[in-house]
């Protein structure tokens, strides 16, 4: 059976890529055909699977911000000074 987490994201998405081609190529043949493309890139898609990764998640959390440095919660002279000091 096949499962979304079988699947290759990845893969579907190089495989969408290459079947646009082919879809813009032959727009001009009726609605069987584009039935057939449908199924080819559905197999396409389906055989391209990933292996078994039982502890394999990602959590979909945002960062509070982007950038590297901490956020300045102590007045810049306490800061300024403390790493003078050596502290932080």
């Amino acid at each position: 059976m096949l499962t979304p987490n079988t699947v290759s994201f990845k893969g579907a998405l190089q495989f969408l890529e290459e079947f646009q081609r082919l879809i813009d190529y032959q727009a001009c043949r009726g609605g069987a055909h584009r039935m057939i493309l449908y199924q080819q890139l559905l197999d396409c898609v389906a055989s391209h699977r990933v292996a078994d990764r039982p502890d394999r998640f990602e959590p979909r959390l945002l960062k509070r911000r982007p950038k590297h440095f901490a956020f300045l919660r102590k007045p810049r002279h306490v800061i300024k000074s403390e790493m003078v000091k050596g502290v932080r």
